[in-house]
């Protein structure tokens, strides 16, 4: 009898610590898994590099990047990542980080912005414009976004943003939304925000840049949304692009409020 109570009290452990694994989610493994790499996330060295590369004499004419106006005045970078994209008067056209930083790379130190947006992603220049990025986005960790809408080419950034976000095309007819549309959809067990409403802090637009674990590389913004594009079957749009900084203004305006935990640590 005794053998026959130890048996069933030990079943009963075994399906009550089953029931308790069973309710853990895929999205919570997946957090808990980033939360014990943030600690160590590899966007330290690129935060480190960026900031070096600000400061740095470089390019022809020899200089550094301390006057370089983010939106908010020659040399002040707190707080601009979550005032971007906006419209800059300069260049008369709405730029995010990334293009933003090319222009004050071309304008301060003498690079070709055009040339240095046809390398590819993760090399040369191209790499350091992330480095860049990454810093300037750790310097307004834990803020909230706040992108302007005052000026009317925002405003036509946003709507064009809205417009390319539905805009179903391609071999197998997807869209931004296809992923990011509605609640409760997933890929690969995780869980995909909808992006046509805030989906709140840290999630989305206010996440990026990231480093990606799976494949050891930092990317932008303008990386994610150039392989958004790529996985729905579409050519690259181009790095700096109107349609992905629309797209980011569009994404960044839906994120209006929420706190940002860029750089990130992502799958």
């Amino acid at each position: 009898m005794k053998k026959i109570i130890s048996t069933a009290v030990a079943i009963a452990a075994c399906v009550c610590l089953t029931g308790a694994f069973a309710q853990k989610t895929a999205v919570q493994s997946i957090e808990e898994y980033r939360a014990m790499l943030q600690d160590g996330n590899p966007s330290e060295l690129f935060e480190a590099k960026g900031e070096s590369l600000w400061k740095q004499k470089r390019g022809p004419k020899n200089a550094s990047l301390e006057k370089c106006d983010l939106g908010k005045g020659p040399g002040v970078f707190k707080g601009v990542f979550l005032e971007l994209p906006r419209y800059f008067a300069d260049t008369q056209r709405v730029q995010d980080m990334e293009s933003r930083l090319l222009t004050c790379m071309e304008t301060l130190q003498g690079f070709n912005a055009a040339e240095i947006a046809k390398v590819p992603f993760g090399k040369g220049e191209q790499n350091n414009v992330t480095a860049l990025a990454t810093w300037l986005a750790s310097e307004s960790k834990g803020g909230k976004f706040n992108l302007p809408q005052s000026h009317p080419q925002e405003k036509v950034s946003f709507e064009v943003g809205k417009r390319l976000f539905f805009q179903r095309a391609g071999p197998h007819d997807f869209s931004c939304a296809s992923c990011h549309g509605q609640d409760g959809t997933r890929i690969r067990l995780q869980d995909l925000p909808n992006l046509t409403k805030n989906p709140g802090d840290g999630i989305g637009f206010a996440a990026w840049p990231a480093y990606r674990v799976s494949n050891g590389q930092m990317w932008g913004m303008q990386q994610r949304l150039n392989d958004c594009y790529r996985q729905q079957r579409f050519p690259y749009p181009g790095f700096g692009s109107d349609a992905t900084i629309a797209l980011g203004t569009y994404l960044g305006v839906k994120s209006q409020g929420s706190a940002s935990v860029a750089p990130a640590i992502k799958r």
